[in-house]
């Protein structure tokens, strides 16, 4: 593969752009692999390049039942941030931040990774000093965190009504400048050519049907296009995970599958620079560089396969929306989308080697999955190919579920639905 650059771009400007090579190879899958990554996001997609590129092992296939990014990847309002309280999030994420300020570099490939801050909302002086409480947390741990007064977010935001006569007036905030947004499709197309690059086989439309076993030991898995056995298998399929290891006679997880809805708008004049966060509910949103306003809410409360949401929570995030932008109640919703979450009982993700021998799982990445990205996929390539967590997924194993060490990073309990 050609590396992209500027002088590539202009030639093929010139020549009608018919000279460009394809992204990734279409592979027929071969018999048997040193490693199967079930899962063609950006999840499985990371951890294939990061097999190759930091632990050499590239006799690796992704299977994806799909395209390529026909999941939760192409399916997210696109958010990157590391805030979090407790520690083990806030040193695994920072560590994908760190990952996301290189990642076009390392990629070869723009992943339109845009630093222009993520900013909570504090809407009463108890809510303000729980951020000032999270913010202390993560500058004892070296990330960047800064509480904007009201004065502050009017100006940084003033088509956002701050005045004291609002239904929830605003108190202040909580800055992290260096978080943002990114392209979604991008992360997926550039995690897929370097992998491609290093020798990984990318099978699109191959679904897995069932697991081949030697006794208890995971030795392969049964496809739509015929029998794929390795020496591992790692299970990356976000909401699908549970569907996934019943076929491997796993049928109890500590995670649940729920519906998250996504929004965007016509396109607008730049008006909002910064990703926003509502404290009386749970909303978030962003402009696109299409000029788009991206934006979500709660996830629907039942339990659902589908890639489609119910109109109780299309009405419950317009609602949120105009509270916080009363002017942009004529603006016209363009299309919305759903995406299939892994709820886990702490709200905090599951990267660890098991439960079956020669299987490796990741998933239970709640809202969080697209901002992980590159640090779930470097963590679970560490964990495959040595068989043991990385410093920064080690507590994010199962066993912590049933000896009751969770990772309850908004303390709401055991109840996937409130994380």
């Amino acid at each position: 593969m050609a590396e992209y650059s500027a002088l590539a771009l202009l030639k093929n400007a010139l020549t009608g752009n018919k000279d460009w090579k394809p992204a990734w190879r279409k592979p027929e899958p071969k018999a048997a692999y040193d490693v199967i990554v079930i899962g063609g996001g950006g999840h499985g997609l990371s951890t294939a390049y990061y097999l190759a590129k930091e632990h050499g092992v590239t006799n690796v296939a992704v299977l994806e039942k799909g395209y390529l990014g026909s999941g939760n990847v192409g399916r997210n309002t696109t958010a990157v941030r590391s805030n979090y309280l407790l520690p083990p999030n806030t040193r695994f994420y920072e560590h994908s931040m760190k990952l996301w300020e290189n990642l076009s570099h390392d990629l070869n490939y723009n992943v339109m990774f845009s630093q222009r801050g993520v900013l909570n909302l504090a809407h009463s002086p108890a809510q303000l000093d729980d951020y000032a409480r999270r913010g202390n947390s993560m500058r004892h741990q070296g990330v960047d965190a800064e509480l904007l007064s009201v004065a502050e977010i009017s100006r940084l935001i003033p088509v956002m009504d701050t005045s004291k006569a609002t239904r929830f007036p605003v108190y202040g905030g909580l800055m992290q400048p260096r978080a943002g947004t990114a392209r979604h499709d991008a992360v997926a197309w550039g995690y897929a050519r370097g992998a491609d690059r290093r020798g990984v086989d990318i099978v699109e439309n191959c679904e897995v049907t069932g697991f081949l076993r030697d006794g208890d030991r995971i030795t392969g898995v049964t496809t739509s296009r015929g029998e794929i056995r390795a020496k591992k298998v790692a299970v990356a399929v976000a909401g699908s995970t549970g569907r996934v290891m019943q076929l491997a006679g796993i049928d109890r997880l500590p995670i649940e599958s729920h519906v998250l809805q996504a929004f965007v708008t016509e396109s607008l004049k730049p008006v909002l620079d910064t990703v926003v966060t509502f404290g009386m509910g749970h909303f978030y949103v962003s402009q696109s560089d299409k000029g788009g306003l991206v934006y979500g809410g709660d996830i629907d409360g039942y339990n659902s396969y589908a890639q489609r949401g119910n109109l109780p929570i299309v009405q419950e995030v317009m609602a949120e929306m105009l509270a916080l932008f009363p002017s942009l109640a004529g603006v016209r919703l363009l299309r919305s989308w759903g995406g299939v979450c892994d709820m886990s009982m702490d709200g905090s993700p599951i990267i660890t080697t098991g439960p079956l021998p020669g299987m490796y799982l990741n998933c239970g990445w709640c809202y969080g999955g697209f901002k992980a990205t590159p640090a779930s996929g470097f963590c679970f390539a560490h964990t495959i190919a040595r068989d043991e967590p990385h410093e920064l997924n080690a507590a994010f194993t199962l066993d912590r579920f049933h000896r009751g060490i969770l990772i309850d990073e908004k303390g709401q309990g055991a109840t996937p639905r409130l994380h």
